[in-house]
């Protein structure tokens, strides 16, 4: 299936109420305290109402056309913003 909408309130998400490692987004990625800094224990359905899955997107396009976007130079700092 490419795309779906799944409730988390009806009988075919009960598999999902186990508590599972969950892996965090935006975190500094250190291999040699992946497991204990980068996951942590959670219920997807305790979490959120719904999942859509949607196979394949697409980039956005600006509500703005007018504004280019413009690249900037990474600091030298990133990603500790020091």
């Amino acid at each position: 299936i490419d795309r779906f909408y799944l409730p988390l309130h009806v009988t075919a998400a009960q598999p999902l109420h186990d508590v599972m490692q969950q892996r965090a987004i935006g975190v500094v990625y250190r291999p040699a305290t992946e497991r204990a800094s980068h996951y942590f224990r959670a219920s997807l359905t305790s979490q959120f109402d719904a999942v859509f899955h949607v196979d394949e997107t697409s980039a956005v396009i600006p509500l703005d056309e007018e504004q280019q976007f413009r690249r900037h130079e990474t600091p030298e700092t990133y990603p500790f913003g020091v």
